[in-house]
């Protein structure tokens, strides 16, 4: 069979990768190949016989409109090479391509028509956005030591922890569970002129007195039982660096007496011991606890407060900055897939909008369990709506209010529901239930946990909103907003008795509806223990609750029994 055998050519170009297409002088389609047809969805009699401009190629359109003495500037300019444009398939969906194309002529001049080679270049242009959307989160335009955020609450909250990071003064972090307190310690010394010096961090609520005094200054042998030897504590360990106090709002009330004789000596004392070390620490605390609301019930000390209170940093709740959602979603993706070894997969938009519209009680811990959540659903695929956590599709809170009161008592008891962690059910979630019939069918009783509405899905979020920051100053506000920072930063010392803040502490810390809740219970939990007459089993019994949550509660309230009850 000799080459130039039409059946020859045919065959070749039937086995061609690329989208071919050979359109004649009048601007009608001639031929294509399979890979054309693949590429377009179009089938050859769907094609042949109808003008290009099916296709339409964008950079056909903008070629026309420039105009010229053909139909077609190809004609013109006779070839192109190398043009990036985009067609459009039979479905409606753009394909971004790579064209290549040449007129065709006779031995006289004559023009034949055109042939166009046409590359699919959809994979090509995903790697690149890829590419650039890990060059973001990589980039120091989007990313602040470790901590991922584009939206003008975060690059302001970035400032704030820039300018701490210079100073030498205590460091307060405030914001609910999940909002990267923990992060924001690490960048505080990581560019602080402490950097050099060691990181040490401490959880303030997860000892018991005994066992904290211990963590935090030290003890010497023999000082109790089972104290064998010498034991440095974490101030002596942050020596020359920065010591990461969490969950301050948790400190017991004689620690916080010592720590605060600490901050003002700059000198230690191991348990058991008396004589003074010289410690040169720099402190950063954090709570998601109302520190105001604490101290106006006897349970922090203000002196204490103003002490850590000197540069405070407020993170946004994930709710306030939405139009991070899907950045973040994209970096914990990333991360996942590369520690499991799995195949990188996408969110589709209706999987976006979803995760833009779900109010996120949980923050940015929450957005991460989710994403994981996705990952082991979707199996390496693309990350559709239908493989993220049910409470997210259907808009409810998994950990807020009501849901999650009915779930704790149905699961361990009535008083089960009272005792759920304060970070779980959060008094300033979006929706809340006031009173009686509020929410649609929700409904709460007085004393009750707030009860949490179902939040319906806004399917019209677009998927990269610009949601505007918003920042909850509101009298259920548990947290110190970030345009409070400077009242608070230069407050006068107080001048009232001790435990009553001055005027502007009160409205840099309004009370929210968990600590009105709390002062509830304890004053429940003080009356029955009065009627008992201190015996806590006959208290226990008259609340309905275990010996053990009696217990638990005086000491989350400071209850003193035989100051406040025998005395």
């Amino acid at each position: 069979m000799h080459e130039t055998d039409p059946r020859f050519l045919r065959g070749i170009i039937d086995t061609l990768n690329e989208g071919l297409v050979f359109v004649g002088p009048d601007g009608r389609i001639r031929m294509v190949n399979p890979a054309l047809e693949r590429l377009t969805g179009f089938t050859r009699d769907e094609l042949v016989g109808r003008a290009c401009s099916v296709l339409q190629c964008d950079a056909c359109v903008r070629q026309r409109k420039d105009g010229g003495a053909h139909w077609c500037r190809l004609f013109d300019r006779k070839g192109e090479n190398r043009k990036r444009c985009t067609v459009r398939r039979k479905d409606g969906t753009v394909v971004p391509v790579l064209k290549n194309a040449r007129v065709l002529t006779d031995g006289q001049g004559g023009v034949q028509g055109a042939v166009e080679i046409i590359t699919d270049l959809s994979e090509l242009v995903d790697k690149e956005r890829r590419i650039e959307e890990l060059s973001r989160l990589l980039g120091s335009e989007e990313g602040f030591a470790g901590m991922v955020g584009a939206s003008s609450a975060m690059h302001r909250t970035f400032r704030l922890l820039e300018r701490a990071a210079e100073s030498d003064a205590p460091v307060l972090l405030l914001g609910a569970s999940g909002t990267g307190k923990e992060l924001a310690a690490r960048a505080v010394h990581e560019l602080g002129r402490r950097r050099n010096g060691p990181y040490v961090q401490l959880n303030c609520a997860a000892l018991n007195e005994n066992l904290l005094e211990s963590e935090l200054f030290g003890h010497v042998r023999g000082a109790f039982t089972g104290a064998v030897r010498d034991r440095q504590g974490r101030f002596e360990a942050a020596h020359g660096g920065d010591l990461f106090l969490d969950e301050i709002g948790d400190l017991p009330l004689p620690t916080q007496v010592k720590l605060l004789r600490v901050l003002e000596t700059k000198r230690i004392e191991r348990v058991g011991d008396n004589h003074p070390r010289e410690v040169d620490v720099r402190i950063i605390a954090a709570t998601n606890r109302n520190l105001g609301a604490l101290v106006r019930a006897g349970r922090f000390r203000e002196d204490l407060l103003f002490r850590i209170n000197v540069i405070p940093v407020t993170l946004p709740a994930l709710a306030a900055r939405r139009e991070d959602i899907p950045l973040l979603a994209a970096f914990f993706l990333r991360a996942i897939t590369e520690r499991d070894g799995r195949k990188a997969g996408g969110l589709t938009p209706a999987a976006l909008r979803h995760l833009v519209a779900y109010t996120w009680p949980g923050n940015v811990r929450e957005l991460r369990s989710a994403m994981e959540y996705a990952c082991v659903v979707a199996g390496g695929g693309d990350i559709d709506a239908e493989h993220l956590p049910p409470h997210i599709i259907d808009g409810t809170p998994e950990c807020g209010g009501h849901a999650l009161a009915a779930t704790v008592a149905e699961r361990t008891g009535p008083d089960a529901a009272q005792e759920a962690p304060a970070d779980e059910v959060r008094p300033d979630a979006p929706v809340r239930v006031a009173g009686p019939g509020a929410g649609g069918g929700t409904q709460g009783r007085a004393g009750e946990v707030g009860a949490v509405a179902a939040i319906p899905v806004v399917s019209a979020v677009p998927v990269v909103p610009a949601v505007p920051v918003v920042t909850d100053s509101g009298p259920d506000h548990e947290m110190m907003s970030v345009d409070a920072h400077d009242r608070v930063m230069s407050l006068p010392g107080t001048s009232g008795e001790a435990g009553t803040p001055p005027p502007a502490m009160a409205d840099a810390f309004p009370p929210t509806q968990r600590e009105l809740r709390e002062g509830e219970e304890r004053r429940q939990l003080l009356a029955a223990l009065r009627r008992a007459r201190g015996n806590i089993s006959e208290a226990a019994r008259l609340l309905g609750v275990y010996r053990g949550t009696v217990r638990n509660r005086m000491a989350r309230y400071g209850i003193d029994l035989h100051r406040e009850v025998k005395g």
